[in-house]
């Protein structure tokens, strides 16, 4: 089972997960053209997608949806509520499928789960994905780690997980305060602290081994000050690999064959 954020950040999100037989895309806030330009350069066929699955509406995750969906005829799943909410940007797709939150459903030999998270969006969602061996689970775009949360994420042993700001950063930046406020929020972002904060937690529970930070602010934070903080709590983290995603390029790989 292995997972490839093909780019995380406010101008565009996509991961790929994939298990021997079954390749789905979270979320595409990329164009059509350059998503597929950076499955090639993950070395993966575009043809060979399964389906399109999406965590809100928001455009830096919706972007591309509409025109990779009918380019490669990919069955887009989304809730209800989500499905509404992009149906005018998406346009005409191939095949619109519902998944209700809460709720597992199954694409090939994948088992999703769809768990509600925190953020300013009509029904937003993390997943955990499994093969029946190993679970991954994606979590972005949320203002706070509910119990909820911290339940389906305690089976992953791999995680992307967002660490979206520095608080000081945020407050001394640009931002008006209004929307300082939206994204220190509870339906906002989590900050770096909140997310090794979560990440400690999961590495003392023993299954936690690999993980992705994801979707960090251009703005209101810096790569530098991450790996700063994830040094100094080193102790807490002992045995689990770490990387931090790009919006520019492809990468990191979660590879559970290898735990």
């Amino acid at each position: 089972m292995r997972c490839i954020v093909l780019g995380s950040g406010s101008k565009g999100n996509a991961t790929l997960v994939e298990t021997g037989q079954t390749r789905i895309l979270i979320d595409n806030g990329f164009s059509g053209k350059e998503l597929v330009n950076r499955l090639h350069q993950a070395g993966v066929d575009p043809t060979s997608l399964n389906a399109l699955v999406l965590t809100h509406e928001h455009n830096d995750h919706v972007a591309g949806v509409g025109v990779l969906a009918r380019r490669l005829r990919l069955p887009v799943y989304a809730n209800v509520a989500t499905h509404r909410a992009v149906e005018k940007r998406v346009g005409n797709i191939p095949a619109r499928l519902e998944f209700n939150t809460g709720e597992v459903f199954c694409i090939g030999d994948m088992e999703i789960h769809a768990f509600a998270i925190s953020h300013d969006t009509v029904d937003p969602v993390g997943f955990t994905v499994g093969n029946g061996q190993f679970a991954i689970g994606y979590c972005t775009d949320t203002g706070t780690i509910t119990r909820l949360v911290r339940h389906h994420l305690s089976r992953c042993q791999a995680l992307v997980l967002e660490a979206n700001h520095d608080v000081h950063m945020l407050r001394t930046g640009p931002y008006p305060l209004a929307l300082q406020q939206r994204v220190v929020s509870n339906q906002g972002h989590l900050t770096n602290t909140d997310a090794l904060n979560l990440a400690a937690e999961l590495v003392a529970q023993g299954q936690l081994q690999q993980l992705v930070l994801a979707h960090l602010s251009e703005v209101n934070n810096h790569p530098q000050l991450l790996n700063q903080e994830i040094n100094r709590r080193a102790k807490e983290l002992t045995g689990l690999r770490i990387a931090l995603a790009s919006q520019g390029c492809i990468g990191p790989t979660l590879d559970l064959t290898r735990s």
